[in-house]
């Protein structure tokens, strides 16, 4: 098959950009004493996880409940639900699952603990849980030591949790442009979750895990971290919000679309916000960057004075975001050139539960 059969819009994967953005990964993190669990909420493709975990990575980070069924149902043996999960009727099903593979999980409150342990209890197995502990993004989280220690004392007390460690999530500097304001926020960081680690140890609690990390701090961290994993997502693909960071990896991801219009002053696609994520700005349109870009339900327009542009030419967005725009598709074509090598099914496509 070729690109120009592809009907669309529909996501295409460039094989050459991807397998360069996992290697360059790959090499940044074993110069490091951290280990790698990719975010699945980027992709939320078993194919891709498959890929992952033959590189090295020691396990799968994702977002919900329902991704990590996904997961474990692929037979992955390593998930981390990077979150908290709090409603009753999910309690029973997170239960099962740690029957079935080493699950660990998220809490910032004693009433989750307590209500953990009855679910787990009831199935006989043990679930591995990580406090989250607050450092900038004002979302979930714990946000004193104390407070840390309290969770992790609790946790230890029940006959059906584990204390793993902690869970921070810098996720306010992902996107920050400035290089050198996320420098200094990402030392600041490190220097608290040091002592945070060595209060931990003093109290008989020592971290086994300090995990969190992103595409657009990784770089950033010390040889020898304080963190134990990196949960970074976007890497593989990059988007109109990452290129503005300037960093080792490359744009492999794009929303290929058909020209269905032309006037002398603009062109206009079939690809529009039913396409593609919105939420970090508009797509960039490759080979017309800089020009405006107009984007409505079902088509995206740019205006480019002399353009060239033919009904029925192919044009490439970068998405301005990789991961909400993946979730709005069921498959990713993977192209090498004009071929198309593989069709990667995007197994968890709407599972926000």
């Amino acid at each position: 098959m070729k690109v120009s059969q592809i009907e669309t819009p529909a996501l295409i994967v460039e094989r050459s950009a991807f397998e360069n953005n996992m290697a360059a990964m790959n090499r940044l993190l074993e110069q490091t004493t951290m280990a790698f669990r990719p975010h699945y909420k980027s992709h939320k493709s078993i194919d891709v996880v498959k890929r992952q975990l033959a590189a090295g990575a020691k396990g799968i980070t994702c977002a919900k409940l329902s991704e990590a069924e996904d997961l474990a149902q692929a037979g992955v043996g390593d998930i981390l639900i990077a979150n908290q999960v709090v409603q009753q009727e999910k309690l029973g099903r997170v239960a099962v699952l740690a029957n079935k593979t080493r699950l660990t999980i998220c809490v910032d409150d004693a009433r989750q603990v307590a209500a953990l342990e009855r679910a787990v209890a009831a199935q006989g197995g043990t679930l591995y849980v990580l406090v989250e502990y607050e450092i900038g993004m004002a979302r979930c989280g714990v946000e004193t030591h104390e407070e840390v220690i309290h969770l992790a004392k609790l946790i230890r007390e029940q006959p059906h949790l584990s204390f793993e460690g902690i869970q921070a999530y810098a996720g306010h500097l992902s996107h920050e442009v400035d290089l050198e304001v996320r420098k200094s926020a990402s030392a600041a960081i490190e220097a608290d979750l040091t002592r945070l680690k060595k209060k931990l140890e003093e109290a008989g609690l020592p971290p086994k895990e300090i995990s969190g990390g992103s595409t657009g701090s990784v770089e950033l961290k010390p040889r020898d971290s304080v963190y134990t994993e990196m949960q970074c997502g976007s890497y593989l693909f990059m988007d109109g919000s990452y290129a503005q960071l300037d960093l080792r990896f490359e744009n492999s991801l794009f929303l290929l679309t058909t020209v269905i219009s032309t006037k002398p002053d603009r062109v206009v696609t079939d690809g529009g916000m039913k396409s593609l994520g919105m939420d970090q700005g508009a797509p960039i349109f490759v080979g017309y960057e800089g020009l405006p870009v107009k984007m409505s339900e079902e088509h995206g327009q740019v205006t480019a004075p002399g353009h060239k542009a033919e009904m029925g030419d192919k044009l490439r967005y970068i998405p301005g975001h990789c991961c909400t725009t993946i979730n709005m598709h069921d498959k990713l074509y993977l192209v090498d050139g004009e071929e198309v090598v593989d069709i990667w099914p995007v197994t968890s496509r709407g599972k926000s539960q």
